[in-house]
């Protein structure tokens, strides 16, 4: 009888360690989301070589975490007026606007499915009148966070493909706000005025940026 009570503690204690060492979840760490900060960067003036930081912020699953990826991530930008590196971004003497990603493998299914996050940054030069900041034109950025997109009706914006655009000064651009499918909208900030999933920016002088955000 002693013997079978002995078996059954040693059997316990076997399958408790075996369930510690199994991984939560049971799955690989995954990556679910990817966010860039700032929303959106600014440099007053187009100097050469002058620096400014983003950075990633990955939130996981298996187990649940939220992490610092800047030095992990893949970063790039769409317009060579600066470039990047590890979050650091620097400008090259012109002035301008580029869209800034920051791009990882989700952890699970290989190179192919990544997660992207977004910003933007802006080179002003206030002594010519067609850059950023230079009196007649402003831009605005938009960032998207969660499952979703943004469009205007003006402009070209379609965030996340193309998140920045040059308006002129004291013009209203109107966004729409669509969440992807079994996903809702859920609030806008930087909007002169909102209802609903409609946002109407006025652009001041040096640009405005708005997030829309989604779950």
């Amino acid at each position: 009888m002693k013997r079978s009570y002995i078996g059954l503690a040693m059997g316990a204690l076997v399958a408790v360690g075996a369930a510690l060492s199994l991984p939560s979840c049971g799955n690989a760490k995954k990556l679910v989301d990817l966010q860039v900060q700032p929303s959106g960067f600014t440099f007053p003036l187009p100097d050469a070589g002058a620096t400014g930081q983003f950075t990633a912020i990955g939130t996981y699953i298996h187990p649940p975490s939220t992490e610092d990826v800047t030095s992990k991530a893949t970063w790039a930008v769409d317009d060579n007026v600066v470039g990047i590196s590890a979050g650091v971004v620097t400008t090259n003497g012109s002035c301008g606007s580029a869209n800034v990603s920051a791009t990882m493998p989700e952890g699970t299914g290989g190179a192919a499915n990544i997660v992207i996050g977004y910003s933007f940054v802006t080179v002003n030069d206030p002594a010519i009148a067609s850059c950023p900041g230079g009196g007649t034109e402003g831009t605005l950025g938009v960032q998207v966070i969660g499952p979703g997109t943004v469009t205007s009706l003006t402009g070209g914006i379609s965030c996340p493909t193309h998140c920045i655009t040059e308006f002129p000064v004291g013009s209203s651009v109107g966004l729409t706000a669509t969440p992807v499918v079994n996903h809702s909208f859920v609030s806008w900030t930087g909007c002169t005025s909102f209802s609903g999933n409609t946002c109407t920016v006025t652009i001041p002088v040096g640009g405005a940026s708005v997030s829309a955000t989604f779950q």
